[in-house]
This record gives C-alpha cells, sequence and structure tokens, in this order.
C-alpha cells in the first residue's frame, strides 16, 4: 500500500514542480522552447477543458467529477485486497497525474499544460490542424498508468 501512495505523492510533487516552472520561466516566452528540432518543444498554455481541451461545463462541474472519481478511486484502492506492484503502480499514476490536475482546476481554474510534441500543424481538408495537444506531467502520468493497466490487465488482476 505503501507503493501506491509513494506513487502517487511522487507524480503530484514532480507535476506541480514542473508547472511553477512552466509558469516562471515559459508564460513569458512569446514562442517556445525548441529541445528536438521542431518536433519536442516546451510552449506554456493553460487548459479549462479536459483531455484534448474538451469542455464539460463550469470549472465546478469538473472538479466536483474529478473529485468523485479520484475518491472511487481511492476508495477501491484501500478496500482491494490486491497488493500486486503492478496494481499499486498503476492505480498511483493515475490517483497522482488526477490530484495534480485537480490541484490546478482548484486554484486557477484551469491545468497548465507545457509539453509540446509537434507531430503535424497545418491544413488537412481545408481545415487548420494540430495532431496533439500540449499536455504535463500529470497527463502523462494518467496515461501511462492507463495503458499499463490494459497492458497488464492478466497480470494484475488474475491470481
Amino acid at each position: 500500500m505503501l507503493l501506491f501512495f509513494f506513487i502517487a505523492d511522487l507524480v503530484v510533487a514532480f507535476d506541480q514542480f514542473t508547472k511553477k516552472l512552466a509558469v516562471d520561466y515559459l508564460m513569458q516566452n512569446e514562442g517556445s522552447i525548441i529541445l528536438i528540432a521542431n518536433w519536442l518543444k516546451l510552449t506554456y498554455t493553460e487548459n479549462s477543458g479536459i483531455a484534448f481541451g474538451v469542455s464539460l461545463g463550469s470549472q465546478a462541474v469538473l472538479i466536483t467529477i474529478t473529485t468523485l472519481i479520484l475518491v472511487a478511486l481511492l476508495v477501491y484502492v484501500v478496500l482491494s485486497k490486491n497488493r500486486k506492484p503492478a496494481f499499486l503502480v498503476t492505480f498511483g499514476l493515475i490517483l497522482g497525474g488526477g490530484i495534480g490536475n485537480l490541484i490546478d482546476r482548484a486554484t486557477v481554474g484551469r491545468v497548465v499544460d507545457f509539453i509540446h510534441v509537434d507531430i503535424y500543424q497545418g491544413y488537412l481538408f481545408g481545415s487548420w490542424i494540430s495532431l496533439w495537444p500540449v499536455f504535463n506531467i500529470a497527463d502523462s502520468a494518467i496515461t501511462v498508468g492507463a495503458c499499463l493497466l490494459l497492458l497488464l490487465y492478466n497480470r494484475i488482476f488474475n491470481p
């Protein structure tokens, strides 16, 4: 159980630390800091919606829904008898990422994003598109946790 809380705490701390750096160093920068060609950049942006900027209503609604999901996840893990490391790590990543983004929503009303993987930006069928949104450490932790859950499902839930 300690592993679950350690992973969640680590994700929250790293997420909040990197978002603070993004605010301090990228917010004033008009462009992006290029790390690898034009493929990987650090670009400050804010997201008031959920994944891919989709809006589900007011921030109060998002905060309430997120809180209920995180509490349900926490209760599920605590009450579960499953103590396999893969189980604890996957759910720790998801919980930590959820808390990291919830902190932003509750304190500033939006989520700070800054990791910009520029797969393609341009016109497609006459419309300007960007194939991947800017994201953050919390988003990454949630995604990695969910992918590990799918990939290791049999190992996690079968005796």
